[in-house]
């Protein structure tokens, strides 16, 4: 995009100064613009006022397509779906953070496969346990089937076990976790 802006205002410049060394050329006479000057600089215009509609309508013309828009729905004849879910509320959010986290788009997803693995049986505690709890839990879970303690190959079950450990202990991503957790 910045590349678009500098070439808009190179080209905006350079069909000032072809007019302007045009003027100056001969001082006895009025403003006089040869056929070759006015073709630059209708051009330039042209390709300025093209930029400047490109620039502002680019949210449009990259917007994607979600399965809403391909189908027809009742609300969308009532514009129900923009009322409720328009981007106007993004732009309240504060500055530096992000509402549709990495982690929330992974458990988006495992809902929608019927894959959403449930990390409070993963570390065998209870849905409303504390942070102490699930440490421990994790710990003696972590001593038993670590590969280098077993010497089994157990990565996939320590990784699904460091995995279940990074949501639970994190507050966030524990909160996101349990929303989604309820809705499968």
């Amino acid at each position: 995009m910045n590349l678009l802006k500098i070439s808009i205002i190179a080209i905006l410049f350079f069909g000032v100064v072809q007019t302007a060394y045009a003027q100056t050329e001969k001082l006895d006479m009025d403003f006089e613009i040869t056929d070759d000057e006015k073709t630059i600089l209708f051009a330039s215009f042209a390709i300025a006022v093209l930029g400047i509609s490109l620039f502002l309508t680019r949210d449009i013309i990259l917007r994607r397509k979600t399965s809403y828009d391909n189908k027809e729905f009742e609300s969308k004849k009532e514009r129900t779906n923009e009322k409720y879910n328009s981007d106007w509320g993004d732009d309240y959010e504060e500055l530096g953070q992000r509402r549709n986290a990495k982690h929330d788009k992974e458990f988006r997803e495992a809902v929608s496969n019927d894959s959403l693995t449930n990390y409070y049986d993963v570390l065998g505690v209870a849905n409303d346990a504390t942070q102490e709890e699930i440490k421990s839990s994790f710990r003696e879970l972590a001593k038993k089937t670590h590969p280098d303690r077993t010497k089994v190959d157990s990565e996939e079950e320590m990784a699904k076990l460091n995995k279940a450990y990074e949501v639970l202990s994190d507050k966030e991503q524990r909160e996101s976790y349990d929303r989604y957790l309820k809705v499968s």
